[in-house]
């Protein structure tokens, strides 16, 4: 791959980060810049405030330009949200040439089949994955131009989107005179910034719990196999400790990141108050503990409901990895073994091949930000979401920057 310049935001529901980068291949990637700040206008990873959202986004993306030195005109955008749906389904075609030999055409044609799925009305085909190809009854067949067969088969893993959820989202990054490049599920991100080879082949959950969204992955024979959002995650636990305990909210969140912990035997009978955080404020170090580890227990609960079959052994031999800002707890992974009885462990992205101003990245709270570029990089499949140009001269400037990028 040629030098590129590429820029990415992960509009979450507690931050919002830019991040532009220098990519000269997939394993050699310059963080130029990364741009920060507490986001407002969402909710559940949904924008629900277009004027606050706007606000913040531009915010993101002044300092991420600040930074880096570098005029951002488009981005690369994460999506999540409860809207988020997928499923695998399966197309094919015949090979009805003489010398039957499998083309570039006709992976086109067995993708457009597997895509040809009853979308309910109001929402669209966000990503549409290959997972593997059969070719005359061959299963696992990952590349099957140039062999030969009568018929060709393709597992692909589809994900769909709310319509209106996205529209709100992309509205809101254009409102800052930036164009939207193109839009990846977060969770797909994530996965590319935490796990290895290893774990996507053998079989892996993966966990990203943010602020207001869950989002969850399977990983499977090197390829997507099943996605969810669940929409409950940090934000829930501080609530909960804030009517609990009687706190503020901001104080909540303040005592969760600093004296949270969930390990499972913990013995808290030593230690039994908070106090003078802000403005006197106290709190029971053993109620807090007993409530953020109720809440996590919960929502380990609920990653295994959203799984599509019960034989977790099976399905993901190499266990959970979890990211994203809340497995910043303190013993969590060990809760998740105790709960989950699976192979636990914390996931936060890799410094083989990144590097530059990179010191805020290595926490799993920046999995999804990394994962952005890292999709760029590694050259994954674009969304078919199709996103369409704003302004009377959108396909121009569209034009010219593929032209002239690089």
């Amino acid at each position: 791959m040629a030098k590129k310049i590429i820029s990415a935001i992960d509009v979450g529901t507690t931050k919002i980060a830019t991040i532009v980068a220098n990519v000269r291949a997939r394993d050699d990637i310059e963080v130029l810049g990364v741009g920060v700040v507490p986001s407002h206008g969402l909710h559940k990873g949904i924008v629900v405030n277009m004027d606050e959202a706007k606000a913040a986004i531009a915010d993101s993306i002044k300092e991420a330009q600040r930074v880096s030195g570098m005029k951002i005109d488009s981005v690369f955008v994460g999506v999540t949200g409860r809207h988020i749906s997928s499923l695998n389904n399966r197309g094919v075609v015949s090979i009805p040439r003489d010398d039957r030999l499998v083309r570039t055409q006709d992976l086109k044609r067995v993708l457009s089949a597997a895509r040809s799925i009853p979308v309910p009305e109001g929402r669209k085909l966000l990503h549409a994955i290959p997972r593997y190809y059969t070719l005359n009854g061959e299963e696992r067949v990952k590349q099957p131009v140039g062999m030969h067969g009568t018929r060709l088969d393709v597992e692909t893993h589809i994900i769909t989107a709310s319509v209106s959820s996205v529209q709100n989202l992309v509205k809101c990054i254009r409102a800052t005179h930036v164009e939207v490049e193109d839009l990846i599920l977060e969770p797909l991100a994530s996965g590319e910034a935490v796990l290895s080879q290893q774990e996507r082949d053998s079989g892996v959950i993966m966990a990203d719990i943010g602020g207001g969204t869950t989002d969850i992955a399977v990983f499977k024979d090197g390829n997507i196999y099943h996605c969810a959002i669940i929409p409950v995650a940090g934000y829930q636990v501080t609530s909960d400790i804030a009517i609990g305990l009687g706190l503020p909210f901001h104080v909540a969140e303040r005592m969760k990141k600093i004296y949270g912990n969930v390990t499972p035997g913990l013995d808290t009978s030593k230690d039994t108050s908070l106090t003078g955080m802000e403005n006197g404020h106290s709190a029971s170090y053993r109620d807090l503990c007993d409530i953020t580890r109720s809440r996590m227990e919960e929502l380990f609960e609920l990653i295994l409901l959203e799984m599509p079959t019960t034989d977790y052994q099976s399905l993901a031999p190499c266990g959970l990895v979890l990211t994203g800002g809340t497995a910043n707890l303190t013993g969590l992974d060990e809760l998740g073994k105790s709960v989950l009885r699976l192979p636990v462990r914390k996931g936060q992205p890799s410094d083989s091949g990144i590097y530059g101003i990179t010191d805020v990245l290595h926490d799993s709270a920046y999995a999804t930000t990394t994962g952005l570029i890292l999709w760029q990089a590694r050259s994954k499949e674009r969304s078919t979401w199709q996103v369409k140009r704003g302004g009377i001269f959108g396909g121009f400037i569209s034009l010219f920057r593929k032209l002239f990028r690089g």
